[in-house]
């Protein structure tokens, strides 16, 4: 499995603003309002994945991975690197969709009363995305170990 590149998490994000941007600014009066849990579970997401991050390093720098019951199982650690892949992409792409209602309702503020109540909370969304990415490439990068030396046994 390959890491994460940011320069392929921003593009993607970059792309699903520009999509989100054109299909927001011709259908925003047939959308509804953006449920406040959207902007909640993002957040909660990033936090956890900056929590998972913190304990792995831990485990990692105090060498307590292993299979006895007061280490990190390698298992577990794989798992949550894939948790953190899978943030990152999550993050990007949700981050992005918001940013780019983020940018419409923001600049129609002053004509549309939906979007100065909405702006909040799109706002909100789009940095919880942004954070859920940022999040989940640390917990990944916090995961992954470098391969063996030639003269260390796998």
């Amino acid at each position: 499995m390959q890491p994460t590149t940011i320069a392929s998490l921003v593009a993607t994000g970059g792309f699903c603003a520009a999509a989100s941007f054109i299909v927001v600014s011709r259908f925003y009066g047939l959308l509804g309002p953006v449920p406040v849990t959207v902007a909640i579970t993002l957040w909660a997401m990033a936090v956890l994945c900056v929590i998972l991050a913190y304990r792995v390093k831990d485990r990692i720098d105090e060498n307590r991975i292993g299979m006895d019951r007061s280490q990190l199982n390698p298992l577990s650690a794989a798992l949550f690197m894939v948790i953190g892949k899978a943030s990152g992409w999550t993050g990007s792409i949700f981050g992005g969709v918001y940013l780019g209602m983020a940018v419409y309702v923001v600049s129609q503020i002053r004509q549309l009363s939906a979007a100065a109540e909405e702006a909040p909370v799109v706002i909100a969304a789009a940095l919880g995305g942004m954070a859920m990415s940022a999040a989940g490439v640390w917990l990944e990068r916090n995961c992954s170990v470098p391969p063996p030396t030639d003269g260390e046994p796998a």
